[in-house]
């Protein structure tokens, strides 16, 4: 992991879109879509502080050169996750004129952990259509009858048994400052001011320009359902 991170620059103001999260146009009256960020009574006047973050890095090595490294984080979107998406090329000599989509690996941590396959299938009989679907492992439906240990369980335990698998060692942390530090320092300064996006949104619509830019393609056709 280290070595990886080696491999990365210094993270700059082109490859970041910032955000901050303003009322929703259509809430009611008294729910917290009702509310921006700077409404917040807690929150000073005027603050420049992100509620969303999108960040696009490259890992300059033999591997991975080439390859956008993006990530995405914020409060206030439409939906509630975590995971880890891997978004393939598109296939050569698309024969279906068009309707295919990119097939995705994605590594669910939350809620409900689970690895799944988002593929494209040609629909059964006589049709020449295709539609979305997907290879999906649940660990809540797999392995019902198993205890799954929070996150915090397993680090609890670890410290119980001296074990320092799941933590960060000091090389790594600093190779992590070092790629967000100036960032960071910038955003201090209020030399950054973050783009307003709608409570309950996908984030600014700047980041998808970006995601766009760096070959990666959101539909919004297909949402995963847990059995």
């Amino acid at each position: 992991q280290v070595k990886v991170l080696k491999s990365i620059q210094s993270i700059e103001i082109s490859d970041v879109v910032l955000g901050q999260y303003v009322a929703a146009d259509d809430a009611e009256p008294g729910t917290d879509a009702a509310l921006g960020y700077l409404d917040d009574p807690t929150v000073p006047s005027g603050s420049n502080t992100p509620t969303f973050a999108m960040a696009v890095l490259r890992i300059h090595n033999e591997r991975w050169e080439g390859v956008p490294f993006i990530l995405r984080c914020g409060k206030a979107l439409n939906e509630r996750k975590a995971e880890v998406r891997v978004q393939y090329r598109d296939v050569s000599g698309d024969i279906f004129k068009g309707q295919s989509k990119r097939n995705e690996l994605v590594v669910r941590v939350q809620p409900g952990e689970a690895i799944y396959c988002k593929v494209n299938n040609k629909t059964p009989g006589m049709s020449f259509g295709i539609e979305e679907t997907e290879l999906d492992l649940t660990y809540n439906s797999r392995y019902s009858n198993a205890k799954l240990p929070d996150a915090y369980e397993r680090l609890i335990l670890d410290v119980f048994c001296g074990s320092q698998m799941h933590f960060v060692r000091s090389d790594e942390l600093a190779e992590a400052w070092r790629i967000f530090t100036p960032l960071l320092h910038k955003i201090e300064e209020g030399g950054v001011k973050p783009i307003s996006y709608k409570y309950g949104s996908r984030g600014p619509r700047e980041a998808d320009q970006m995601l766009a830019e760096n070959n990666f393609k959101y539909y919004g056709s297909y949402k995963w359902t847990e059995p």
